[in-house]
């Protein structure tokens, strides 16, 4: 079965002449229009499903932006479609939460690698396979955080499939396991728990294409468990303005090769 239309994606009704090269993955829909304000010239060019696009440039290069929805399943087709079409460079922005009790609310992760509780990259790699983010594009989104005068973090996120398996965990029939795993990841320095960057860095591994992340920590289950300050925040500009820079910085590096 041919899956595409009309010389369109299936799933992002997008073509060729739709994308650019870089693309930065927001899960909610509602954020790709914010986004976009960032971007010189910026048009819608697909609402189809959970994938909301839009395309304009940066630093004069074609860029895009396309939402993914919720969970690895459908950030993993959106990124299967999109490099069929020419991308090569994704950041996923988002939101998480935190787990260490120094992330704070409004604190940015950057992930260089995520733990594979989930089930999408499971159909890609066996599971001794590491879920691990482009060296460059992690770096690259460091340099915007400290550029942007953010407090950042680097390291390990935690990627599961069941959002209330993680904030209702007693209530679950597994709840011995969830909780078990929680703690192993806390003592493992785990940053931070979110739900599409395992999926992302295992497919972009198989694609041999470049992809990194970067979240707004909302809050800290953590914080909130010691009785510590832990406000919940919203706003993603700031990690939407770290991607953004660090797209450019990819950009620069890109035509300097």
């Amino acid at each position: 079965m041919k899956y595409s239309k009309d010389n369109k994606q299936y799933h992002i009704g997008l073509g060729v002449e739709d994308i650019g090269k870089y693309v930065i993955l927001p899960g909610d829909p509602k954020r790709c229009e914010k986004i976009a304000a960032h971007f010189d010239d910026a048009k819608l060019v697909g609402d189809n499903r959970e994938y909301i696009t839009y395309t304009g440039y940066l630093n004069g290069e074609k860029v895009s932006v396309t939402s993914t929805g919720i969970g690895g399943p459908s950030a993993a087709i959106a990124m299967q479609e999109l490099t069929k079409i020419g991308a090569h460079t994704f950041i996923r922005v988002g939101t998480c939460g935190g787990m260490q009790k120094n992330i704070k609310s409004g604190d940015i992760v950057i992930a260089n690698a995520a733990i594979r509780a989930e089930g999408t990259s499971k159909e890609y790699a066996p599971i001794e396979f590491p879920a691990v983010s482009t060296f460059e594009i992690t770096s690259a989104l460091k340099n915007a955080s400290n550029k942007l005068d953010l407090t950042s973090h680097v390291g390990v996120v935690q990627c599961k499939d069941s959002f209330y398996g993680q904030h209702e965990p007693d209530k679950m029939p597994i709840s011995y396991e969830l909780e078990n795993k929680w703690n192993a990841w806390l003592k493992m320095g785990t940053l931070a728990s979110e739900m599409e960057s395992a999926a992302l860095f295992t497919v972009a591994n198989y694609l041999n294409v470049r992809c990194g992340s970067c979240f707004l920590v909302v809050a800290n289950q953590e914080r909130e468990k010691a009785g510590l300050e832990n406000p919940v925040v919203h706003d993603t500009e700031m990690a939407i303005k770290v991607a953004v820079e660090a797209i450019r910085e990819l950009i620069k590096a890109d035509k300097n090769k």
